[in-house]
């Protein structure tokens, strides 16, 4: 079960990330967008209702969700850089908003959009954060974690590889 609930594993949070480790997980955040649109841009709607273990997301619901989250990501790390009393993340209700009419029937192809631009200027606002900048923190209260930016990055795109796994389990029947 572990490994169709993780199936790239865990999050690993590093203490620190060098600039090239740095650098690696912003060519994901580039790139994994288009990995999820060669994925399921084509899909039927019975392909899009699959699911990758009992009582998960539908690959549907899987698009929609990973394009919510990163923009909260996205939206996190600027709050945590322009407002200096920012220290707890903007938390959602994860499962409410999959159960929400946009995210069980609206088309994949408009949180494909907005995933691809806001991973756009989230890269291009990660390339230009200086050591300073990337060791802003702040708190996130469910993983009992504060966060820097460099780490907000490093699980910001493991969260996107692992809900990208989620959909390949789900539609390795097709």
């Amino acid at each position: 079960m572990d490994n169709r609930k993780y199936p790239i594993g865990p999050f690993v949070i590093q203490e620190t990330y060098s600039s090239d480790e740095l650098a690696q997980i912003i060519h994901r955040i580039e790139t994994i967008p288009a990995e999820y649109r060669r994925l399921v841009e084509n899909l039927s709607p019975d392909d899009l209702a699959k699911t990758y273990r009992e009582g998960s997301w539908t690959v549907q619901q899987l698009v929609h969700h990973v394009a919510d989250i990163q923009l909260l990501h996205y939206l996190r790390m600027k709050k945590a850089l322009t407002e200096p009393d920012y220290s707890e993340a903007t938390m959602i209700d994860m499962n409410a908003w999959a159960g929400t009419a946009d995210a069980t029937t609206a088309p994949v192809d408009d949180s494909l959009l907005l995933f691809e631009g806001v991973h756009r200027r989230y890269a291009y606002l990660a390339r230009s954060l200086d050591e300073k900048a990337l060791a802003i923190r702040y708190s996130h209260p469910v993983r009992k974690i504060d966060f820097t930016q460099a780490q907000a990055l490093a699980i910001s795109i493991w969260h996107a590889e692992h809900h990208l796994a989620h959909i390949k389990l789900a539609l390795s029947t097709i």
